[in-house]
């Protein structure tokens, strides 16, 4: 006998089904059970006889939680009516002691002799499997719940990161965590004033009019209550808190403050909230309140962390504004007591700005100064020292009081004072290397004027005339201060004359002015020409005022320093035309705890007002 033959005997076939690994049952054509192996038995938990002659579905097949399912709806039955296999994983079988087994299985049509086809039903244990599936949705479904609260706190992390604007980036917390979070925010910060809070961002998914309505200061925060806001515009911990907690009790008396609070509630809704500090480990800066509303479930353990964490987060970057703040203003105070009031001399006008940089860190190189000369002369500097902050504004003081020292004492051409700045700066300093125009304005009084300079790589001044014509002045160009002593390199610095014109404005600048990150150098400049040309008649004080609005420097600090000549004989012997009015002198860039340099000493505005120009000044005492 072939192989296919023995395949077909009846032991063979009985051993297969006695002995395979799955269940299986067969049933004839109204469902009724005409056979069971041992694994049925086994995994149904009842003999054999017991099943015999039962309908199949009526017997087993059930719903998850036990409950019978029509016949109708069975999947495994509706191999008698149409004859096509069927198969499935979703089905539960009834075991004899009460407990539903998940099973995976296949059913297909049985041909009996002489009767009309049943079916056999293949069936496995599924609850393993089952089991592990359901374990891994479940970490699935955790592992998503997590990377969207890590993509949320990185959102909200590159928010509180994005601006120094503390108000701005609180507002779009706020909105960040509606609806992920919550149904509705508030953020409450101290002013600085004690006991003084302002509710600065109200955000509410449905009812964003309400929401802005309830922004605004808050009634005094008193120094000691237990009212859930207070508690967290104090401590560093979370404070879960429920619509009633916001209302007053015998143990916590109803303020103002506390009313408040509740009103957020009455105003938007909401069952619950989570109240946490913004705080850092310095201090406590304010709180955030984040509610839920409606059918929103209650925050759990890891919500309310998650909250807490974002309130770190943005306790440390207003900790981070306030020492912002706290930099700029060192560098800016440091900056300015450093620069230097304009002194009055004679008919000539002179006016100066300093623009600090929007950024701290940009703060602290640019330099102007004006002095008088014992020979009568006014020297002019405009200066930049490489780098910026507190250190470079340290430097820059070295450098500015260097060369005031040298141009004092030497009276000499510009060129030859700086060589002897480089040298200085090279064998006494470790200030780096720097850009200075130094310039004196020489004639006597009446006119005529001459610019006599020398420009260590700076930017070269600009000559407007009175009837709008503009010309750089590029003559005396040399290196930077800091290398020629530095590389032993022997360089020079060119001296420069020019004539200028009655009326005339000679502008001197740093290149923050008429360079950005936006903005290449020739355009700035550009830029510069064009809009001096149209202000040429403008009065030198408004001339600064309207250059810097209308180049709207970016990212560097800037020093503008501006010279306007008289008509031809004004202030000349015999001439009567007043001085400029003081006031019109009044804006200055300086400290304003400083003076002119050398007006008390050598009376620069009673002594010198009449001596003709040219003439020395008498020296100091």
């Amino acid at each position: 006998m072939n192989a296919t033959g023995r395949a077909q005997e009846p032991g063979v076939l009985r051993a297969i089904f006695e002995d395979l690994g799955a269940g299986v049952f067969a049933a004839d054509a109204t469902g009724r059970v005409i056979a069971a192996n041992p694994r049925a038995e086994q995994l149904a938990a009842r003999p054999a006889p017991e099943m015999l002659g039962r309908n199949l579905h009526d017997l087993l097949h059930r719903n998850a939680d036990g409950s019978g399912i029509p016949r109708e709806r069975c999947r495994m039955l509706r191999v008698l009516a149409d004859g096509r296999p069927a198969e499935g994983s979703d089905e539960y079988l009834l075991r004899g002691d009460g407990v539903t087994v998940p099973i995976i299985w296949s059913a297909s049509r049985l041909r009996l002799a002489g009767e009309p086809d049943g079916l056999v039903l293949v069936f496995h244990d599924f609850s393993v499997r089952r089991a592990a599936e359901e374990q891994t949705a479940a970490h699935l479904a955790a592992l998503e719940t997590l990377t969207a609260r890590l993509t949320l706190v990185a959102e909200v992390s590159s928010v509180l990161i994005s601006s120094l604007d503390v108000p701005s980036v609180l507002r779009r917390v706020g909105r960040l965590l509606v609806p992920e979070l919550a149904d509705w925010t508030a953020v409450d910060v101290h002013t600085g004033q004690p006991g003084e809070v302002r509710r600065i961002a109200v955000h509410s998914g449905t009812d964003p009019v309400s929401a802005g309505e309830l922004e605004g200061s808050l009634p005094p925060l008193p120094e000691t209550s237990g009212a859930p806001l207070a508690r967290a515009l104090r401590g560093n911990r979370p404070v879960p808190v429920s619509a009633a907690d916001t209302r007053g009790s015998a143990r916590e008396p109803d303020t103002p403050f506390t009313a408040a609070h509740r009103q957020l509630f009455e105003r938007l809704g909401g069952h619950s909230a989570v109240v946490v500090p913004l705080h850092s480990r310095r201090q406590v800066y304010g709180a955030l309140t984040a509610a839920r509303t409606g059918d929103s479930p209650l925050y759990s353990e890891d919500e309310t962390m998650v909250l807490a964490d974002i309130g770190r987060r943005a306790g440390l970057a207003m900790d981070n504004a306030r020492l912002f703040d706290q930099q700029r203003h060192v560098a800016e105070a440091m900056q300015r007591q450093l620069l230097t009031p304009l002194p009055q001399v004679d008919h000539l006008r002179m006016a100066a700005r300093y623009r600090p940089a929007e950024v701290a860190a940009e703060i602290g190189g640019d330099w102007y100064d004006a002095f008088l000369l014992a020979d009568g002369a006014v020297t002019m500097v405009i200066g930049d020292v490489v780098g910026h902050d507190l250190q470079a504004a340290a430097h820059m003081a070295e450098v500015r009081n260097m060369l005031r020292a040298l141009a004092w004492d030497r009276q000499e051409p510009p060129s030859l004072v700086m060589r002897r700045l480089d040298e200085a700066m090279t064998n006494t300093s470790d200030a780096p290397m720097a850009t200075v125009v130094l310039a004196r304005v020489e004639g006597d009084e009446g006119g005529p004027w001459q610019l006599h300079w020398v420009n260590a790589g700076h930017p070269p001044p600009l000559l407007v005339a009175a009837d709008g014509r503009t010309r750089w002045l590029e003559g005396g160009h040399g290196p930077l201060l800091g290398m020629s002593a530095t590389l032993r390199l022997g360089l020079s610095w060119p001296d420069a004359r020019e004539n200028l014109p009655p009326e005339s404005t000679v502008l001197f600048y740093t290149d923050g002015l008429v360079e950005s990150r936006a903005r290449p150098v020739d355009t700035g400049m550009a830029l510069l020409c064009r809009h001096a040309a149209a202000l040429a008649r403008s009065d030198v004080e408004d001339l600064c005022d309207e250059l810097l609005e209308r180049m709207d420097p970016r990212g560097d600090d800037v020093a503008l320093l501006a010279l306007r000549l008289p008509p031809y004989g004004a202030g000349a012997p015999g001439d009567d035309t007043p001085q400029p009015a003081r006031e019109r002198r009044a804006h200055s860039p300086a400290d304003a705890s400083r003076s002119a340099p050398g007006a008390e000493a050598l009376g620069a505005d009673e002594v010198f007002a009449d001596a003709p120009r040219g003439t020395a000044r008498p020296p100091l005492p």
